[in-house]
């Protein structure tokens, strides 16, 4: 459980990285007033996120349970960001699938399955963190 836990936490953070990689390139950093995501929030789900991941490869190493709850801990004020940056982001996705004119933030350049792929890994890292803190399947 623990390692499919890390197999699916990183397999999550590569398309956070591609999201995070495309804010940048797209002048999100340059120009966050334009941008429907707040730098703080973003970026502070991508450092809480990474913290995270490096405690989870401590856990892994050492096995200790109180490692593995801070990791789970972590996540949830990044599932919690992450979910509030998916709401600010829905209105940019569709205003850009239905042709409106307005300036271009960032986020509007997201693939859309990376969005999908990002969320539903998120959960199911969550999920699988959890259980394995539980000590299920160990």
């Amino acid at each position: 459980m623990a390692i499919a836990a890390l197999i699916t936490w990183l397999l999550t953070a590569t398309g956070g990285f591609v999201l995070l990689g495309t804010w940048i390139a797209k002048g999100g950093a340059r120009q966050p007033s334009s941008s429907h995501l707040p730098p703080p929030v973003l970026f502070g789900h991508f450092l809480l996120a990474a913290a995270g991941l490096v405690l989870w490869i401590i856990y892994l190493a050492v096995d200790t349970k109180a490692v593995a709850w801070v990791a789970f801990a972590l996540l949830i004020p990044v599932a919690l960001l992450g979910f509030f940056m998916l709401l600010r982001w829905l209105p940019v996705y569709r205003a850009g699938a239905a042709g409106e004119a307005q300036s271009e933030p960032a986020e509007r350049h997201f693939p859309v399955m990376i969005v999908g792929g990002h969320g539903v890994l998120a959960v199911v890292t969550v999920v699988l963190v959890l259980l394995a803190a539980l000590g299920v399947g160990s």
